[in-house]
Formats: C-alpha cells, structure tokens, sequence
C-alpha cells in the first residue's frame, strides 16, 4: 500500500508553494507556468496606476457616506520611477499642496478631524483599487457609530506609509488611517495594508504606527480587518497613544470562551 502524501493534503489549504511535484530534476510544466504567470501579476501590480475615475464609481456604489467628495493628493515622487528609486520622496507631500489640503480641509470644515482616512496606491494599486472602497465604507461607518469626525477620502499618488503623518499634521487630525497597496508576493498580488498612527505628525516612526496586513481574498477579510482597526481606534483615541505600546487584545479578552470578537464596544 502506498503512503499517504501528507504534503498534497497540506496544499488544498494554502496558496504556499508547496507540494508542486517534480518532473525529473525540475518543476512540472504546470507548476512552472504558474510560477512565471504570478511573477508577472506580481510586477505588473507594482507598475499599475489608480483608476480614479473607476475608483470614484465604486464608492458611489457603496452608498452612505462613502459617496462624499474624494480628495487627490501626490507625494513628492513625480513619476513611479522616482517613487522606487528613492522612496523618501513617496513620503512627503510639496509645501504647495502641504499648504493646499490644510486650506481645503480648514474651508470644508473637517479641520482636527478625529479620524483622517488616506488610500494610497503604494506597491499595489490594484490592491488599493479592489479593496480601498468597502473597507472605507466600513471603517467610515464604524467611526460614525462611535461619535467620530472623520475626513473625506484622501486618495495618495505614489505614497508610503509614512505620507499618512504628513497629510495627517496638514489637516491636524487626532487618528490617520492609512490603507495601502502591499509589496505583492507570487501569492498575492492585491495584498492591502492598514497602518493606524495616534497624532500623525511629520518625523513619526514606524513604532508609532500600527499596521493590519495581508487583507485580501485569500487573506484577511473586511469583517476581520475592520474589528481589529476599531478596537485599535476605540483605545489609541482613549489611552492618546499607538504603535507598540499598544497591542490587539481581542484574542486573549475572548479566550474563556474560544470565540472572535466581531465588533468591539466598551
């Protein structure tokens, strides 16, 4: 009798490379063909661009208060080869449109909002593009059960994480919520990133933030993602503080009885 292949019964549950056979000394032709097919997603998704005008229909669709006006902003970076050849650049806005979003934001009466909200494009627009709309819709929703004054969407061209401090300073925001494109993988190419910074402000570290990774279809779903940001808003708002000093409780608060929180509320 044949043994069992543990590894095939490993690979229905994962999309990690594993399990892939061989064919003599190599690959399988399949396997092979996939490999080179997901190496490409993976670079085109760092070279694709935001469908603004698509982008703009989806959250119409949304509904809500996810409809409201969307603000465009870019970073230093003045084309997608200055962003990967010096990512500094990706993480400052010009003085001009520094001075231009605090005008806007002070006019338009969301000026030292509680919340900012920023999708940037990051190394996956098409992360950004699939995934940016039904998590602000959801988050902006929560944040509007919990009393909170949240900004419009301010969509980022060529950005890093850390613009969220400088857009953030600019409108005087206690909270920034950034959603960002990932650097895909040759399992996912639309991986989304969440990075939550208490009192964003220019010269903040990556300590200082807190970052909700790997939402996509085959990762971290919405449902997830946005308990987890809300428990991390509820108490970076209360405790005035965010990054390493604060932790996701949620597993080990629940844990007498084995089950995930949904949705936090004190």
């Amino acid at each position: 009798m044949t043994d069992p292949d543990y590894w095939q019964t490993l690979g229905r549950y994962t999309n990690a490379r594993i399990a892939l056979g061989r064919s003599g000394s190599s690959l399988p032709t399949a396997a092979q063909l996939q490999f080179q097919l997901d190496h490409a997603r993976a670079k085109d998704a760092v070279h694709t661009t935001l469908a603004i005008s698509e982008l703009r229909a989806a959250l119409a669709e949304q509904g809500g208060e996810a409809k409201q006006e969307m603000i465009e902003v870019h970073s230093r970076a003045a084309d997608r080869r200055a962003y990967l050849h010096n990512p500094q650049l990706g993480r400052e806005l010009s003085e001009p449109q520094w001075q231009r979003l605090r005008e806007t934001a002070t006019h338009d009466g969301w000026a030292q909002c509680d919340v900012v909200f920023i999708l940037g494009d990051g190394l996956s627009a098409l992360a950004s593009q699939r995934h940016g709309p039904p998590l602000f819709q959801a988050l902006h929703t929560r944040c509007g059960e919990r009393g909170l004054r949240c900004s419009p969407l301010i969509v980022a061209h060529q950005a890093r994480v850390a613009l969220a401090d400088d857009i953030g300073e600019a409108v005087n925001a206690r909270l920034s919520i950034m959603m960002i494109g990932e650097r895909p993988g040759l399992s996912a190419a639309d991986s989304l990133g969440l990075y939550l910074c208490y009192q964003p402000q220019r010269g903040r570290s990556d300590a200082e933030r807190n970052c909700i990774s790997n939402i996509h279809g085959a990762g971290l779903d919405y449902e997830q993602a946005v308990a987890t940001c809300c428990y991390l808003v509820d108490h970076a708002l209360k405790r005035q503080l965010s990054g390493v000093q604060l932790k996701d409780d949620t597993d080990t608060l629940c844990a007498d009885d084995h089950r995930r929180i949904p949705f936090w509320r004190d």
